[in-house]
C-alpha cells in the first residue's frame, strides 16, 4: 500500500519551545533546484519581542551557572548533533545542492566547532581576566561578565553560519535571539531541535525565521537587548540602520564583513560580548 509522506513543519524557537509565527505567515523555502522544499514560519515584530522577553528570562539562570557546566551543556548539543549528522547532512545536500562529502565535511566543522567552544567555556576568563598590577597597598581584580540577551543575525550557511555565531554568545554566558539564514532556514529549525534536547535551559538560545529587513530593525531597538552581532548582514544600507538604532541605546556591536568561518574563530568572538568588572580591595585588611 502507498501511503503519504509525514511532512515536517518548520516553526519558530522560543522560550525551548516550537510556536508558530502569531502572525500566521510562513514562506516557501525551495531546494538548490528551485523545487518547493517546505513551508518556514514567517517571524513577526511580535515574535522578536516574545523571543527577547524569554532570553531575558532565561539569562539569569544561565549566566548564574558555572562555565564548567556550561561547556558541559554545549559539548552535549555537539554530541546531540553527532548522533543525528545524518538528517543534517541530508538537509544540507537538498538546500544547497552540494555533495555528500561536502555536506558531511561541513556537519564535521559544525560538530568541531561546538566543541572548541565548550573547551573554551571555563577557560576565557583566565585568559581576558586577571590580576592587575597596581601601585598601592590594593588587590586589583578584572573578571569578564556576560553582556546580557544578544541579537544574532546569522550567516548564509546555515548550519556552520549558526553555530559559529550563537556557541561563542552562551559559551560566555550570554543568552541569544537569531535571525536564521533568511535563505537556508530550515537546519537551522533542525538544530534548535538538537539544542531543545541538549540540557540547554529553554530561552538561552531563540530562533526566528523570516525576512531579516523585517524583525532586525526591532532587535537593533529594543532596549531590553545588550548587543547585536550583524555578521549575516549584506546589505550595507541595512546594516547602517541597525548601527545607528543601536548606538542609540548604547548596544555593543558587532559589525558585517567578510569572515571565513571555517577558519579558527578570533576570540572576539567571545569577547565582543563581554564586559569587564575591576574590582579593588585593600591589602592587610
Amino acid at each position: 500500500m502507498t501511503r503519504l509522506d509525514v511532512k515536517k513543519t518548520y516553526k519558530l524557537y522560543i522560550g525551548g519551545e516550537f510556536p508558530r509565527s502569531e502572525s500566521g505567515r510562513s514562506y516557501v523555502v525551495n531546494d538548490a533546484k528551485g523545487k518547493f522544499l517546505a513551508n518556514a514560519s514567517q517571524a513577526s515584530r511580535k515574535d522578536a519581542r516574545d523571543a527577547v522577553r524569554a532570553a531575558r528570562t532565561a539569562f539569569a539562570g544561565w549566566s548564574g551557572r558555572t562555565a564548567y557546566n556550561r561547556g558541559q551543556v554545549i559539548y552535549r548539543i555537539a554530541e546531540v548533533l553527532e548522533g543525528r549528522r545524518d538528517q543534517f547532512e541530508a538537509e544540507l545536500r537538498s538546500a544547497e545542492g552540494v555533495t555528500p562529502a561536502t555536506a558531511r565535511t561541513y556537519v564535521d566543522a559544525a560538530i568541531d566547532r561546538l566543541v572548541f567552544y565548550a573547551g573554551w567555556a571555563d577557560k576565557i576568563a583566565q585568559v581576558v581576566g586577571g590580576a592587575n598590577p597596581v601601585a598601592g597597598p590594593y588587590f586589583n581584580h578584572s573578571a569578564p561578565e556576560p553582556s546580557g540577551v544578544i541579537a544574532i543575525v546569522a550567516p548564509e550557511r546555515p548550519l556552520m553560519g549558526l553555530v559559529s555565531v550563537v556557541a561563542p554568545v552562551i559559551t560566555t554566558g550570554n543568552t541569544c535571539v537569531v535571525i536564521a539564514s533568511e535563505k537556508y532556514p530550515l537546519t537551522s529549525i533542525t538544530l534548535s531541535e538538537v539544542m531543545a534536547t541538549s540540557d540547554l535551559p529553554g530561552g538561552v538560545v531563540n530562533v526566528l525565521t523570516g525576512s531579516v529587513a523585517e524583525i532586525a530593525p526591532w532587535l537593533a531597538s529594543h532596549l531590553d537587548v545588550n548587543g547585536i552581532d550583524l555578521t549575516g548582514v549584506t546589505d550595507p544600507e541595512l546594516a547602517r540602520t541597525l548601527e545607528e538604532s543601536a548606538a542609540e541605546n548604547l548596544k555593543r556591536v558587532r559589525r558585517p564583513g567578510l569572515e571565513d568561518l571555517v577558519a579558527p574563530p578570533p576570540l572576539d568572538r567571545m569577547t565582543k560580548f563581554l564586559e569587564t568588572k575591576t574590582v579593588w580591595h585593600p591589602m592587610g585588611i
